[in-house]
């Protein structure tokens, strides 16, 4: 098995800015924006709004209601209007897509979500950027694969459930795939019964990827178990020693700024299993069933 950090949501380049942690602790991804979807950020569904709501203030201006959202991973049944058969989907295309077949990565692996994060607060009505906070990377999903199905062949009624998804207007591209979630969890020694795709709705410190104290979110605070020791292969797009320290109860991390895809062997981490069924099984939410 393969563990996938995936790095998804809005940053710097895409959207122009973090994705927003609520006062109440409450954490929302934000897809980018995308000229190409058939969906906007006004059809997406959230919190009583819609995301409209959010990217317009939150990017002054630069991100209206009526921009395309590219929705993917497309984890929560109630963002959208649903056809029978919906379950959490995620695609890949490119050069991505490429580094994920060329890892192996395939049925039965699983991807966490990470992205930029920063605190928000009211202000005037609207949301704003809290004055003084400072952003961090933090892991704010999850999906288990269950398949993997180029769009190509996505397209016939079988799949109509699915005919929504942004890349599905990616004629033409490359590596261009569709990742289904499993129903449920599958993981070695999970004693329950968990939902094979989520997010996590809050902020929690043992999702927290950039150290507390780092002066940049790609200084990374990891658990011990990640370090690269002996003959074990490193986290892809990290094979440079040198990016690695080992500490006292931890392993200290300089992390690429590039790349979405970054690919754990299970098998020569065995640790990744029950840290990741501790992260889901302590406080995840699905939409689905």
């Amino acid at each position: 098995m393969k563990l996938i950090l995936s790095r998804k949501g809005f940053d710097s380049s895409a959207g122009g800015v973090p994705n927003p942690i609520f006062p109440d602790g409450r954490m929302l991804a934000l897809p980018i924006p995308d000229d190409r979807s058939r969906i906007r950020y006004r059809d997406i569904a959230y919190d009583g709004g819609s995301l409209g709501d959010l990217v317009a203030p939150l990017t002054r201006g630069k991100i209206t209601q009526d921009d395309g959202a590219h929705l993917d991973p497309d984890l929560i049944d109630d963002m959208l209007p649903r056809r029978p058969g919906w379950r959490p989907i995620f695609g890949q295309a490119g050069p991505a897509q490429g580094h994920l077949r060329n890892q192996g990565v395939g049925t039965g692996d699983l991807f966490l979500f990470f992205g930029l994060f920063r605190r928000v607060e009211r202000h005037a009505g609207a949301w704003r950027w809290a004055p003084g906070s400072r952003p961090c990377h933090l892991i704010w999903g999850w999906l288990q694969i269950d398949s993997i199905l180029p769009v190509d062949e996505a397209r016939s009624p079988e799949y109509a459930w699915a005919h929504y998804h942004p890349h599905f207007q990616r004629q033409g591209e490359p590596n261009n795939v569709l990742y289904l979630a499993r129903r449920r969890l599958a993981l070695p020694g999970l004693d329950a019964e968990l939902p094979g795709a989520g997010i996590f709705p809050r902020v929690a410190p043992e999702r927290q990827l950039t150290a507390p104290d780092a002066e940049r979110v790609s200084q990374w605070r990891l658990p011990a178990w990640c370090y690269p020791q002996g003959n074990r292969t490193p986290l892809s797009y990290h094979a440079n020693r040198q990016r690695w320290r080992r500490h006292d109860g931890h392993t200290a991390l300089n992390a690429a700024a590039r790349g979405q895809e970054f690919v754990l062997d299970g098998e020569e981490y065995p640790q990744a299993w029950p840290w990741v069924r501790d992260l889901i099984r302590a406080k995840a939410t699905t939409n689905y069933s």
